[in-house]
């Protein structure tokens, strides 16, 4: 009999937790596209675009992680999309001039320690992503 770790007994219900925090996520892209692409670094190309193209990103990889069949390649994606907004997670924690328009007043004034805490989340998101991209092995829950 093969023995599962405690963590690895949490693998399965925390895909199903990532995989809906993601389409949720992608969501709030179209319910509020302007709150999103004020965090578009300047220079990028149409931030209304790269909003809506990474909304259905994780909408759609959000799902996809969810099914077994899915899994891996959505988690790889997932890993994809976490590196390319890195950028605007970097942006918004240097900027000096982002009033986030929009965002509940209470939010909207995040500390500069809450920003630069965003940018190792994003690390953790990312090993998070991976536990998903292994192959499924005998017993373990994945």
């Amino acid at each position: 009999m093969v023995r599962t770790s405690p963590l690895g007994r949490l693998k399965r219900p925390l895909r199903y937790v990532m995989g809906l925090t993601y389409v949720v996520a992608g969501v709030l892209h179209f319910v509020a596209p302007k709150v999103y692409e004020q965090v578009v670094p300047p220079g990028f190309p149409r931030p209304r675009t790269l909003v809506y193209l990474s909304g259905v990103a994780e909408v759609g990889l959000g799902l996809g992680v969810m099914f077994e069949r899915t899994r891996r390649v959505s988690a790889w994606g997932l890993v994809a999309l976490l590196v390319a907004v890195f950028p605007a997670n970097v942006h918004m924690a240097t900027s000096d001039d982002l009033d986030l328009q929009g965002v509940p007043e209470r939010f909207r004034d995040s500390s500069d320690a809450a920003l630069w805490a965003r940018l190792p989340l994003q690390a953790v998101l990312v090993a998070w992503a991976w536990w998903y991209t292994d192959s499924e092995r005998a017993g373990e829950n994945s």
